[in-house]
């Protein structure tokens, strides 16, 4: 009798771990550290772009600007290798828009093309200043115009991270610059 409660006393607290993890309907817990993350309609060039109508699909949100000198480029390649990474099927069922934080020179139009370059699938998406300032607080992206250059040239410091949406609407999960194009495939099948 003794054997049987030590197997089942370790067995019931596995069970109750696994409950205290798993929300009804079997799905993750939310990591309470993640910022809320937010629905949100922005621009691109074949018009708005609503959040809430990619439901039931994995979004990968990522903040930069197309005169970005390295960062962005390497993140949104990236994002492009791991989208060709997964099977079309899968791929119909994630989206990657990069939120052009620097809207007094990125058009729609230039963003059309500067994310077709990375993947054809990706959306380049801006908005006003006032509405991309919202987005990246609620995704807890910062970023920071610099001082314009005896040129008229300048910087935007910002954010380098993915932001992982689920396919509810849910922030799920944040990628720093540098991971493998296989590790966000990992993290979108897990959500698929």
């Amino acid at each position: 009798m003794k054997k049987a409660a030590f197997i089942l006393i370790p067995l019931g607290l596995a069970l109750l771990l696994l409950a205290a993890i798993l929300m009804p309907g079997g799905k993750a817990a939310r990591d309470p550290k993640l910022p809320a993350g937010a629905d949100f309609v922005l621009q691109s060039a074949d018009g708005p772009v609503d959040s809430r109508n990619y439901r039931g699909k994995v979004l990968l949100v990522y903040f930069g600007y197309s005169n970005c000198p390295d960062v962005c480029p390497a993140a949104l390649a990236v994002g492009g290798q791991a989208l060709n990474a997964l099977s079309p099927t899968e791929r119909q069922r994630v989206k990657l828009f990069m939120v052009s934080v620097d809207p007094e020179r990125d058009s729609v139009v230039h963003l059309k093309k500067y994310t077709a370059f990375f993947h054809s699938e990706m959306t380049g998406i801006t908005g006003t200043p006032a509405e991309i300032a919202s987005l990246a607080k609620a995704y807890g992206a910062g970023y920071i115009k610099q001082p314009a250059k005896a040129d008229g040239s300048y910087a935007v410091d910002h954010t380098v991270s993915t932001y992982v949406v689920d396919s509810e609407g849910k922030l799920a999960a944040v990628l720093d610059l540098g991971v493998s194009p296989e590790t966000v495939v990992a993290t979108v099948r897990k959500l698929l």
